[in-house]
């Protein structure tokens, strides 16, 4: 007989959410050895309801094998951070009453996302349950409000400190999904009595993302519809956020206004997603007349091949001070279309690792933008040779030799099985 996995998600399937799509994959590969029932809210990752959903406080459905409870919240706006506190709540109380509605549940993993809410649950239904408890951070907070100064506010960064090293504690087993983000568990505890701790690489499906060829139809289609045709694509592909800097990365990409590569084409940036400061950017674009920036919509999973094959070479950018505290999910795509990397993160971080490891693309310092505009120069000056085509081909080689899909699911399945 199966035992029961009660995973808290926020976010699921279909919502666009990375955190959302790897837990959908993670669901779906543990039913071999698992019950799987999902707690999360009802697709809004981009604030609006559908109206069926507005109907119920929860609502039952079944995803490929994956029970799948999801809970009625408020419509928000990312911009506004009031009406995202209010949605967030909504989720953590719905997701407390939901727990007592799913039955006996063996093992919970919860995500750290919301930011400390998300360990909290976990550590709810450990009790409520009497499970066994597996808390997955994705991202350390407050240590990431602390980064980019999100709040400043000492008495509420020391009590989210707390309740997250709490969750840490009454946990069976911490997952992380870097080699830095170990070290940051280590550090909150000052290397006593640290919470057992695995490291598990997030990954993206390799079977459907991978290199296609440039005159790939679909891939021609996406190009011509966002004017890409015949240019030297420089793409940035994900939530266009506060934690990415890509405000001043905006400001060395105006000096590459009229460049062209050596075979001569014209050098565009694509910006391709949503999020908190795409406003911002879309209107210092506008502001400063950039002919070289264009800015594309979130493209559903199905078309996500597609435009990452349109992009010659792909920004993995973190913030100073993200270090240890998240890891940019976004390059197992970029590794999987095998696309070399223009990385703007800290050494030691895990991706950063692996872009050096694996000789993927050139990575400097965030905050170094005299490192950034050289990067982009040598890309520029590059385009069309080998020499890229190789970086792409090398990061695709690894991540098919370490990093797949099957064998970070095998992971989990193995450390949850130990407990």
């Amino acid at each position: 007989m199966k035992k029961k996995l009660l995973i808290y998600a926020h976010y699921y399937h279909p919502d666009i959410a990375s955190t959302g799509q790897i837990l959908k994959e993670l669901a779906e590969g543990l039913l071999k050895q698992f019950e799987i029932t999902v707690i999360c809210v009802v697709p809004s990752y981009g604030g609006t309801i559908e109206e069926k959903y507005k109907i119920q406080r929860y609502y039952k459905e079944e995803i490929n094998g994956v029970l799948v409870l999801r809970i009625r919240v408020p419509e928000f706006s990312k911009a506004n951070k009031m009406s995202r506190i209010k949605n967030i709540i909504s989720y953590f109380f719905g997701a407390i009453k939901a727990t007592v509605m799913v039955g006996e549940q063996d093992y919970v993993l919860s995500v750290s996302q919301p930011p400390i809410l998300g360990g909290l649950l976990g550590v709810w239904g450990k009790w409520v349950k009497r499970a066994k408890y597996i808390y997955q951070i994705q991202d350390f907070n407050p240590e990431q409000i602390m980064a980019v100064n999100y709040s400043k506010n000492k008495l509420l960064l020391r009590l989210m400190m707390c309740l997250d090293k709490f969750s840490c504690k009454k946990s069976n087993l911490v997952i992380t999904v870097g080699r830095d983000l170990v070290d940051t568990l280590h550090n909150r505890f000052k290397g006593k009595k640290v919470p057992k701790v695995a490291l598990i690489n997030n990954w993206v499906d390799e079977n459907e993302i991978f290199p296609l060829s440039k005159k790939n139809e679909k891939v021609a289609i996406f190009k011509k519809k966002y004017d890409l045709e015949g240019k030297f694509v420089i793409m940035y592909s994900g939530n266009i956020g506060l934690y990415y800097d890509l405000q001043n990365i905006l400001k060395v990409i105006e000096k590459f206004g009229k460049a062209k590569t050596v075979d001569g084409r014209d050098v565009v940036f694509a910006f391709v997603g949503a999020g908190s400061i795409l406003d911002k950017l879309v209107q210092y674009s506008h502001d400063k007349k950039l002919k070289n920036v264009v800015f594309i919509p979130y493209q559903d999973k199905t078309d996500l091949n597609y435009s990452l094959n349109a992009g010659d070479a792909h920004w993995c950018v973190n913030a100073k001070g993200i270090k240890g505290v998240s890891c940019p999910s976004k390059y197992y795509g970029l590794a999987a279309v095998g696309k070399p990397v223009l990385g703007v993160l800290e050494k030691g971080s895990e991706i950063r690792c692996l872009i050096e490891e694996t000789r993927g693309g050139l990575v400097c310092e965030p905050g170094d933008y005299e490192g950034v505009e050289k990067n982009i120069r040598w890309f520029i000056e590059n385009a069309g040779k080998s020499e890229l085509y190789e970086m792409g081909i090398r990061g695709r080689r690894y991540l098919l030799e370490k990093l797949t899909r099957e064998k970070s699911i095998r992971k989990y399945a193995e450390e949850i099985m130990k407990l």
